[in-house]
């Protein structure tokens, strides 16, 4: 996907793509390319917030690798969803709980830097 509509931000998070202060253009399943890796070595991030289109592709390839670099990946399930439909999405997000652990599958009411930027 590299044109709109499919490469539009949802609904919930729009607001807060335009405070971006990165964008990677990610090529492979996951976001750690050459470039993904450097920003979050460079950035010091321990934490990840993922969340997108293919849930049982790219979404959970980016939360498995960043676990297995020793980050805490955070999985925003209704802020991903899959072009293959639901029980993709839900295949997704039960793979990821087997490899990431259940409580890493969050909602956007539950990521912190947009809870503190609503108040």
């Amino acid at each position: 996907m590299r044109d709109v509509p499919q490469t539009d931000i949802v609904g919930p998070l729009q607001p807060y793509a335009n405070r971006a202060d990165a964008i990677v253009d990610k090529t492979i399943y996951s976001l750690f390319n050459a470039e993904g890796e450097e920003l979050v070595r460079a950035r010091g991030w321990t934490d990840l917030y993922v969340c997108g289109i293919a849930t049982e592709s790219c979404v959970l390839k980016t939360a498995v690798d960043a676990f297995e670099r020793n980050l805490t990946p955070w999985l925003i399930r209704d802020a991903s969803a899959s072009h293959a439909g639901q029980a993709a999405h839900d295949a997704g997000l039960l793979v990821a709980t087997r490899f990431i652990g259940a409580g890493q599958l969050i909602r956007v009411a539950d990521v912190p830097a947009l809870d503190a930027a609503r108040t």
